[in-house]
This record gives C-alpha cells, structure tokens and sequence, in this order.
C-alpha cells in the first residue's frame, strides 16, 4: 500500500524560496512526530514521499486541516515565529501525514504542486 505526505502551503504569502523551504521542513517533521509509528515506518520503508501543494489563503488552508482532521489524518499547522520575513504569528502552511496516499489523495487530490 503506497503511503505519502503532503504540506499545503499559502500561495497569498508569496514565500522566498529558503521561507518556503523551512515551513515546509517544519509542517513535515511536526506532522511525522504527531503520526502513528507504525504508518511511519511504512512510510520510511517507501522512500518517504513528500508532495508540496498550494493553496490560495489561510481560509483555504484551514478548511482543507478540517477536512483532514475529520477524516482522520493527522495534520501540523505551522505558525511563524516572525524572526525573519513574516509577522509572528503568520500561519504558514499544513503538514499531512504520513498517511495512506488514497486517503490523503480524497482530500487533496485536486491541489496543484508549488
């Protein structure tokens, strides 16, 4: 059974590349540590698929966390500290998983790639 992880990130925040790169890294691990062990270590044993999808707004990203919760997935919302270019308190992007790629697919399926 195929197993991802997907991390939604706010296309209205127009991250640099390096912001981007670290919310994400940030929505990854949280989301990772917050996953049952077991679907973890399947996960790992495929290679640990990652996808990174955009969404438009905050609205958008907090409906997409609900829809997950609600089926079960667990989520890692990321809220910026404000150290370098955001305000403290930003909500950045989500993390998804490690979850059963169809499952995951059901509510994400239909979101563009960064």
């Amino acid at each position: 059974m195929p197993y991802k992880q997907v991390i939604l990130v706010r296309e209205d925040l127009k991250l640099p590349k390096g912001k981007l790169a670290a919310q994400s890294s940030h929505a990854s691990v949280d989301a990772t540590l917050k996953s049952d062990k077991r679907i973890v270590d399947l996960w790992k044993k495929e290679g640990g698929k990652k996808v990174i999808l955009k969404v438009m707004d905050k609205k958008e990203l907090l409906k997409y966390k609900e829809m997950a919760e609600d089926s079960g997935l667990k989520t890692a919302l990321i809220v910026d500290a404000g150290h370098t270019v955001l305000e403290p308190g930003t909500i950045t992007c989500l993390g998804i998983g490690p979850d059963l790629e169809e499952k995951i697919d059901k509510i994400t399926g239909k979101l563009k790639m960064v």
